[in-house]
């Protein structure tokens, strides 16, 4: 394994840290605006997010990539089809917030590891190992125990699982680094949020102006706010394999469940602990069996090469591997 590899993976895993370590306590910074429905919300966060993307590119001087990536008809399509699916999962999010839900998006995102397995799985042809599908076996018992306790599907869960773990495998494919698939994203939704900010404004309905400068001021900074931990995830999916991402996502839902409980005092009766346990349970198996194949792979890549450094070795590029 070269030292480059070895780089990139070690890369990639502090972007995924710094990306899930924001994603979670972002309940807190839409639960500051739950005075706006969630659809301007979403849509502010849209548009504050181009000029966000615009000053990190002056920053970086990167504008290189645009021109060919306007002559590629079919990863312009890729990126349509995930700033669609990140359109549906942000609304969503946003939502589950402004509605105490947020212990029921804590789990969607929780299942989206499993989730995000099963893609690497179907679309990618990765292999698992035994324990990697005892995981995902537990993970959709998980389901179904909530499903039968509750008397419904646990829809906002799934739907967010689904929507960002097939939000994760086309930015894998469209091959943009964080910044860039960020920037691409943020255009292609510009046009679309600002109509809808100037119908409402034309109505009277728009709660920029009349909230007050903090609220006016939060809005705003949602660019911001979306595109740190956005352009951190990108830059993580294009260097690490999905089921390595999927080990990481636990990391943003075990911070909205502790917000959910503690901070925002949602119930947690018998049934949604069952549910939880189940799921959290299938992230230890998880977690051991990736812990043990990376030791194993650093001791087998040693007696190999005795000059070889352990850390060389990128642990993710092992989880998609038998």
């Amino acid at each position: 394994m070269s030292s480059s590899g070895g780089g990139a993976g070690r890369a990639g895993m502090a972007y995924g840290l710094a990306a899930f370590g924001l994603w979670g306590l972002l309940p807190l910074y839409w639960h500051e605006l739950d005075s706006t429905p969630a659809a301007e919300v979403l849509a502010h966060r849209m548009v504050w997010s181009v000029p966000t993307a615009v000053a990190l590119l002056l920053c970086v001087r990167s504008w290189s990539w645009i021109r060919p990536l306007l002559r590629q008809p079919r990863r312009l399509a890729l990126l349509a089809v995930s700033a669609s699916l990140i359109t549906v999962n942000w609304w969503l999010f946003i939502w589950s917030v402004s509605v105490d839900r947020v212990l029921e998006a804590s789990l969607g995102y929780f299942i989206n590891p499993l989730i995000s397995i099963a893609i690497g799985v179907v679309m990618l042809r990765e292999r698992l190992r035994r324990a990697q599908w005892a995981a995902v076996g537990i993970g959709g018992l998980a389901v179904v125990v909530m499903t039968v306790a509750y008397g419904q599907v646990p829809w906002v869960a799934l739907t967010l699982s689904v929507s960002f773990g097939a939000y994760g495998l086309v930015k894998k494919k469209t091959g943009l680094d964080g910044l860039e698939g960020f920037t691409a994203d943020a255009a292609l939704q510009f046009l679309p949020a600002l109509a809808y900010l100037l119908v409402l404004a034309g109505r009277g309905e728009s709660t920029f102006t009349s909230e007050g400068t903090g609220h006016a001021l939060l809005l705003a900074a949602a660019g911001l706010a979306t595109a740190l931990p956005l352009i951190f995830f990108g830059a993580a999916a294009v260097r690490l394999p999905l089921s390595t991402l999927g080990l990481m996502q636990y990391i943003a839902p075990s911070t909205m469940f502790l917000l959910g409980v503690l901070v925002f005092h949602e119930e947690m009766p018998p049934e949604r602990w069952a549910g939880f346990l189940l799921v959290w349970t299938a992230l230890c198996v998880l977690s051991w069996d990736a812990l043990r194949h990376a030791r194993k792979r650093r001791r087998t890549v040693t007696r190999h090469d005795p000059a070889a450094s352990p850390a060389a070795v990128p642990e993710g590029t092992a989880a998609a591997q038998d």
